[in-house]
């Protein structure tokens, strides 16, 4: 396949006008013109933009189903949501609930393909090694101490796809488990009601990533300066969710200023994300939705997990925040890849990674989406 003179999101964070040659699900050539062989399928793409599939590392499920269903079925619908929303690769994101369902979502990840859905690029652990005092939409009955041996049977069980441990690193343990498990899985700060002291230890024992910076955690303020400032100093990455809910587009925009090509944007999605107003749930708490926010039904205040997909987390970054285009490309496709370790395959339109490539209009509205090379939407 060859994308013809396309407007390409290029490694530089420019759009250079081009081809883009696909073979064996790989991209194999980005140049100015490539010259076709016989039989190649041709895609004409002048005035379009060319952009890497998204990345969404923190996401829960979509169109009534969770990934902490734990099912096939569930994965499924979500995988193929999420492909024709223009998100090629997810992070499999779960919740404070028990070990033996934690097992059930490891197994069913790693038995897990879809040749037209999302691919699962791993498994984020979101829960149960957060803090009673922060706990958002967690289920407080499964709030616990960090336990490696816990994560290690997980882990196991999922083929050794767990990406990224979320927990506080206040709780008992928790910089012995950064410490024992940050080589092989990224560590990152969440749910905490940590002090600034306290997140320089755990980045300093190897945590890399901040969980839905400003959701469940102290605020960043002048004499308690917290997790947050701890990050900017480490050089973390951070993940931000840009639905307008979660963050106000001031502190969107102030985020990417302090933190620059380290914003990670992520969904967290939920599993009313696609369907419409009405009840939920997430991770076994009740959930009403209307609109664009989704809340706790024992407490209005607490939000619960998001409505809106990445690739509409990224035009409302654009539109409506004052994001640069090439700034939010990236920060919803490259970092987060990056963050993960997995970029070699995902991420960006460069020789070698996957053929997953969206074909968008000057307004961002999807007009192709090719996965692996093949044409999906």
């Amino acid at each position: 396949m060859i994308i013809r003179q396309a407007k390409v999101y290029g490694a530089d964070h420019h759009f250079h006008t081009g081809d883009i040659r696909i073979e064996n699900e790989r991209i194999t050539g980005n140049a100015e013109l490539i010259a076709a062989d016989d039989g190649e399928e041709l895609i004409g793409a002048q005035d379009l933009y060319a952009i890497p599939g998204l990345v969404d590392i923190h996401m829960h499920g979509a169109m009534g189903s969770d990934f902490c269903d734990g099912t096939a079925e569930s994965f499924s619908a979500i995988t193929e949501y999420e492909a024709m929303h223009g998100v090629l690769a997810v992070c499999a994101t779960t919740m404070s609930i028990p070990e033996n369902e934690l097992i059930k979502i490891a197994k069913t990840a790693s038995a897990f393909s879809s040749d037209t859905g999302a691919d699962i690029a791993g498994i984020n652990l979101e829960g149960p090694f957060v803090s009673p005092k922060k706990l958002g939409a967690q289920n407080p009955s499964n709030q616990m101490d960090p336990d490696i041996d816990m994560v290690r049977r997980i882990n196991k069980a999922s083929g050794g796809m767990v990406r990224i441990l979320d927990l506080a690193p206040e709780l008992a343990g928790a910089l012995d488990c950064i410490n024992e498990l940050g080589r092989e899985i990224v560590m990152s700060l969440a749910h905490t009601d940590c002090s600034y002291e306290v997140a320089v230890e755990a980045f300093d024992a190897g945590a890399k990533h901040l969980t839905h910076m400003f959701n469940a955690m102290p605020p960043l303020t002048h004499r308690a300066p917290g997790p947050i400032a701890a990050a900017s100093e480490a050089g973390a990455d951070v993940e931000l969710i840009c639905d307008g809910i979660h963050v106000h587009p001031s502190m969107v925009r102030l985020a990417f200023k302090l933190f620059g090509e380290r914003v990670v944007m992520i969904s967290d999605s939920m599993r009313a994300c696609g369907q419409p107003d009405g009840a939920y749930d997430l991770g076994g708490q009740q959930v009403r939705v209307r609109g664009n926010r989704a809340e706790l039904v024992r407490d209005e205040n607490v939000i619960a997990g998001g409505v809106t997909n990445l690739f509409d987390c990224m035009k409302k970054v654009v539109f409506e925040m004052g994001i640069p285009l090439e700034t939010a490309i990236a920060a919803a496709s490259e970092r987060p890849a990056v963050s993960l370790g997995i970029d070699k395959d995902y991420g960006s339109i460069s020789t070698g990674r996957y053929g997953n490539i969206l074909l968008c209009d000057k307004e961002l509205n999807i007009r192709k989406i090719i996965k692996k090379g093949k044409v999906i939407l």
